[in-house]
């Protein structure tokens, strides 16, 4: 096989060879790989980016994809690989500035579904203004992987006077949530081949650092914490919250956003959306009196349009997560127990 050749990506392929370290590796590389992240970073084909690092702290997030399916409604792994680690960084009030990423390939991935995941993650990355500028290609056995595992990296600018942890709530803070919930898991599980049922519902797979960037600009100090309410979904995160910063959280039934067709899936398949994962919302705490800002300018975003208040951090040592219900009572709200749905991101 010549250097010159072209990569057969209709019908073609990923075979060992492609992660062998010869010229069919640097064939995969420079006619699928660097042709679509394409940038003067990537261009210089070191094995690492070298650039300039701006003054200030920085934040760096780590994150593995493994999703199943790889193509799902509203997204796929490649996108999902891109909006995940922005988010993840954006949610220490970073701007997200550069991405690295590391591909686990399949012998016998067909190389029109690999082009296919690669093209989706330069066009998320081209749309959040955050390049990919370095990375790494591993070739498995058949058998080995599930077509493709990506893990991607991410470094970004925190601005000054900002300080967003999960340790930073304190009773009387708000608590307000960017949208409705349960619609990744939701259209992950319409895609399983074992969970027949029919859905509209696409999943909110989206980067989150613009929105960010507008509630650190309209209230810059009073922002405790930001999380991003993936695996284990919204009970998850506030048990983290309320556990990081030993405080108890309550929060109200009728507050929280679900879509009637998330519900009705969620209890078609005996779920609670509450602990259905998200990849495309944030739970923020924030000082009570700011709290009405916060929400106007989230509602102002295309990402946070449902934005609400949905309940408060209070003083509790147990560290419980209560949930006012419909009926008037309160329930306690969980960690999640085992796995509802495994590979959901």
């Amino acid at each position: 096989m010549s250097h010159s050749q072209s990569l057969n990506l209709k019908s073609g392929q990923i075979d060992l060879t492609h992660g062998g370290g010869g010229r069919a590796m640097a064939q995969l590389i420079d006619q699928l790989f660097i042709k679509h992240f394409d940038n003067d970073l990537l261009n210089r084909r070191n094995d690492q980016a070298l650039f300039n690092v701006p003054a200030g702290r920085l934040a760096i997030s780590t994150d593995g994809h493994v999703i199943s399916p790889l193509f799902f409604p509203g997204g796929d792994i490649g996108s999902l690989a891109v909006h995940g680690t922005l988010n993840d960084v954006a949610m220490s009030g970073a701007k997200p500035l550069y991405l690295a990423a590391g591909f686990i390939l399949e012998e016998g991935l067909p190389l029109a579904d690999l082009e296919r995941i690669v093209a989706s993650m330069a066009a998320a990355a081209k749309t959040a203004g955050v390049p990919i500028v370095t990375g790494d290609t591993k070739v498995v056995e058949r058998g080995k992987a599930d077509g493709v595992f990506i893990t991607t990296t991410g470094v970004g600018l925190v601005p000054d006077g900002v300080e967003i942890s999960g340790d930073c709530a304190a009773a009387g803070c708000a608590v307000l949530l960017s949208g409705s919930i349960g619609d990744h898991g939701v259209a992950i599980m319409a895609s399983r081949e074992n969970l027949q049922f029919e859905t509209s519902i696409v999943s909110d797979s989206a980067a989150l650092h613009g929105l960010v960037a507008d509630m650190v600009n309209a209230a810059p100090s009073a922002i405790r914490c930001l999380r991003d309410p993936t695996r284990g979904g919204l009970a998850a995160v506030l048990n983290e919250l309320a556990g990081q910063s030993g405080v108890g959280i309550v929060i109200d039934e009728a507050r929280i956003p679900v879509k009637a067709q998330v519900k009705a899936a969620c209890e078609i398949l005996g779920l609670d959306p509450l602990y259905v994962a998200n990849e495309g919302k944030l739970v923020c705490i924030c000082d009570a009196d700011a709290a009405e800002t916060l929400l106007a300018t989230m509602r102002r975003h295309p990402l946070g349009s449902a934005a609400a208040i949905i309940g408060e951090v209070v003083a509790d040592p147990h560290r419980f997560v209560q949930m006012t219900t419909a009926f008037g009572g309160r329930r306690i709200v969980d960690w999640p127990v085992g796995e509802q749905l495994p590979r959901i991101c």
